[in-house]
């Protein structure tokens, strides 16, 4: 697969805003949209703005985006009122990771209980 292949998934298109998404914050590092089949009461993906494929393509140029996922998703845990009783953030990479979307992205999860993280 081409660079640019990767680059033109689903998410490049939202942050783009060619495509309509229930976006629930945007700045000039990450954007933020709920998922379209939430898993949980509580189902946001935050995603970089800038194309990374996978966790295995990270730099350290990235961390700083990065670390903007994590602060995002405390703001948003916050004002979705689930950061009191707990919530789940989940990255995936590649397909034994389950990662569908070759666009890296944090699934922030929670407002009821989830469970076990895996079970055999």
């Amino acid at each position: 697969m081409t660079e640019k292949q990767y680059q033109e998934t689903i998410f490049s298109k939202i942050i783009r805003k060619e495509i309509p998404a229930n976006i629930v914050y945007q700045d000039e590092l990450v954007t933020a949209f709920r998922d379209i089949s939430p898993q949980a009461a509580v189902h946001i993906l935050i995603i970089p703005n800038k194309f990374i494929p996978t966790v295995n393509h990270v730099t350290e140029e990235d961390e700083k985006t990065l670390g903007r996922l994590f602060t995002v998703a405390a703001k948003i845990a916050k004002e979705e009122g689930i950061a009191e009783d707990g919530y789940r953030l989940i990255m995936n990479c590649n397909a034994h990771g389950g990662q569908e979307v070759f666009h890296i992205h944090m699934h922030l999860v929670g407002g009821e209980p989830l469970g076990k993280m895996l079970s055999k």
